[in-house]
């Protein structure tokens, strides 16, 4: 199965739009996205094109292909509204027979990381820095973010087809990959 994984959209219609036309273009069967959808959470500055209905609206339209976690600025009131399920605080993905532990990262991260065995990924969202490197016994991945970047980071989503990930920028331009071992 072919995946697209993004996160910290923080309510951008704009970056929004330009990440379900890439999930369009990629032909993924599924949409992962690692939390932080509609609030831009008072750390951060207004992303351009911030209108969390219009975000509600797009996401609703492709709820069939989505699979969501629960980021630290999404809640309760946010899931009245959207059509799928965003409260998981964790997902579970296998891939060449390697556990994926997808999560937002405000809970589980490098310093509190999940029981993990080696070669397992803990793959989170949250710092808004794509990163790709190895954590002791198993890998640490992060899309980064399609919104809000940081670090002089790309607006950016990841895609997963046969334990190989890639890093894209929202024009479809990659510029990262790792193959699972």
């Amino acid at each position: 199965m072919k995946y697209m994984i993004a996160s910290d959209l923080h309510g951008s219609a704009l970056f929004c739009g330009q990440m379900l036309e890439r999930f369009r273009k990629e032909g993924a069967q599924r949409l992962i996205l690692l939390g932080d959808l509609l609030y831009h959470g008072p750390r951060n500055d207004l992303p351009e094109g911030y209108a969390p209905k219009e975000v509600i609206t797009m996401l609703n339209s492709v709820k069939e292909s989505l699979f969501c976690v629960r980021g630290n600025c999404d809640t309760e009131v946010d899931q009245m509204v959207l059509e799928f399920p965003i409260l998981a605080d964790y997902l579970l993905l296998e891939a060449k027979g390697r556990l994926i532990f997808a999560t937002h990262g405000h809970h589980y991260h490098l310093q509190s990381p999940p029981p993990l065995k080696q070669g397992d990924i803990l793959l989170h969202g949250h710092t808004h820095v794509p990163v790709c490197q190895r954590a002791g016994s198993f890998w640490y991945l992060n899309p980064g973010s399609v919104s809000i970047p940081k670090e002089g980071s790309r607006h950016s989503y990841l895609m997963l087809e046969d334990g190989h990930f890639t890093w894209k920028d929202l024009s479809g331009g990659s510029y990262l990959e790792y193959e699972m071992e």
